[in-house]
């Protein structure tokens, strides 16, 4: 009769730890989720240029958008949103590659396209390097200038997906902003 209170007991405790869990990954989710609802509502923002993820209350945004104001008010939107303990800020601003200016929005369909292949070809280089973890560097480009953007722990990786980036073709520059 004891061993089976135990066998109960301990069953309880393994189903109340698995609850628990599944809570915490379902609030988890919802942060994110209204994260990114506010951000696709807010006018500054292009919620498709910001990726959200949270883990324990902590949200973490990635991405590269055009200028200042949008990287802050994201920021901001994540860190008023009820059940965020903290905002880690992984967001780059597009510059100009000399100008110091955010990038005109009127660019012909021709050099948006040009950006695009330039995106898929330094995307592709970064995953099939074995040395880099293409799947956790964020790629963008403007205008010729290639934006990465990331959680690398590494100094070497981090130089090594730079050094893939410069030499793809039609790069030219590259601004790295990794944690």
């Amino acid at each position: 009769m004891r061993e089976q209170r135990n066998a109960i007991a301990g069953t309880g405790l393994v189903l109340f730890t698995a609850l628990a869990l599944a809570c915490a990954g379902s609030k988890d989710a919802t942060v994110t989720g209204t994260v990114k609802t506010k951000l696709a509502a807010d006018t500054h923002v292009k919620a498709t240029e910001i990726e959200v993820q949270t883990s324990n209350g902590i949200v973490t945004l990635t991405g590269n958008v055009d200028s200042q104001e949008a990287k802050d008010t994201a920021l901001r939107i994540a860190r008023e949103t009820s059940g965020v303990r903290d905002v880690k800020d992984m967001i780059a601003v597009r510059e100009g590659a000399h100008s110091g200016e955010a990038p005109s929005p009127d660019r012909t369909a021709g050099e948006r396209i040009d950006d695009a292949g330039i995106t898929a070809r330094v995307k592709s280089r970064l995953l099939d390097d074995p040395g880099v973890k293409g799947l956790k560097i964020d790629v963008d480009t403007r205008e010729g200038v290639v934006y990465l953007t990331g959680s690398i722990p590494g100094a070497a990786e981090r130089d090594k997906a730079v050094q893939i980036a410069r030499a793809t073709e039609g790069v030219r520059d590259v601004e790295a902003n990794f944690q």
